[in-house]
């Protein structure tokens, strides 16, 4: 089974379309075809974008709604321990507890629709940075 850090994005995008590739990964994820990594840090992460005005307002959520949501998802995640940072590798300061997670975690993938500000910084851990629709073509060959 692979394990994968999910970058908020993604999981943002997942709840805009039930359709896109962003969803269907929380849907391999929630049938145990993978397995979501997260850190505490990155969990509330998910947990404040989403919780966020606008955003509820963009996806006609509430919070009772988001808070279902989340904790589904955080029934198909595994925690991971960071034992180590190495900061800063990225541009985006808000993106390092991904990379983190990802590093920590052992992940066989990143999975975000940022692959540019993550690239450089994943190489040097030996992490391969995918697009949901990437991941998914894989768990499909």
């Amino acid at each position: 089974m692979l394990g994968v850090v999910l970058g908020t994005d993604v999981i943002v995008t997942a709840l805009g379309s039930a359709t896109g590739g962003s969803n269907a990964v929380l849907r391999e994820a929630a049938h145990g075809r993978l397995t979501p990594l997260v850190t505490p840090a990155l969990f509330l992460e998910y947990e404040a974008v989403l919780k966020r005005p606008e955003q509820r307002l963009a996806h006609g959520l509430g919070l009772r709604d988001i808070d279902r949501f989340l904790a589904a998802l955080a029934s198909a995640c595994e925690a991971v321990e960071v034992s180590f940072q190495w900061r800063p590798q990225l541009s985006d300061p808000n993106d390092e507890m991904v990379l983190e997670a990802a590093v920590n975690g052992r992940v066989d993938a990143l999975v975000t629709h940022n692959v540019r500000d993550f690239a450089k910084g994943a190489a040097r851990f030996g992490l391969r940075v995918l697009r949901p629709g990437e991941l998914l073509k894989e768990l499909r060959s």
